[in-house]
């Protein structure tokens, strides 16, 4: 089976559309940046580096120095799917993401966003 186009976009690509769509409500791109690093265990500098080498989702979330095992407590609907039924790996990845910047975009606080009790 070929490998879903995401996979080789550059993850820099989609990036400003992330942070675009938490500052149409108010968001700041700290605050995307944060929820970044919260999944993923990037620190600011790795994630800046990861963007200025273009690298793509599958690499992006392959070198990820320690994906957050409070991630699996994002539930919910992304793109008429949910997330948690998600069997590929790279792909339920990706979709945590998206989940955490629509929850970023809906005005739920940062404390909520990142599973924090």
């Amino acid at each position: 089976m070929a490998k879903h186009r995401i996979y080789t976009m550059s993850f820099a690509s989609v990036y400003p559309l992330y942070v675009a769509k938490g500052e149409k409500k108010g968001r700041t791109k700290a605050e995307v940046d944060q929820i970044i690093c919260w999944l993923t265990g990037y620190d600011q500098k790795a994630l800046e580096a990861q963007l200025d080498r273009r690298t793509d989702f599958e690499t992006f979330f392959a070198q990820a120095p320690a994906m957050n095992p409070a991630r699996s407590l994002i539930k919910g609907v992304i793109c008429g799917v949910r997330v948690e039924e998600i069997e590929e790996p790279t792909m339920r990845e990706i979709r945590y993401l998206d989940k955490l910047i629509d929850e970023l975009a809906r005005g739920k606080t940062m404390d909520k966003i990142l599973r924090k009790p």
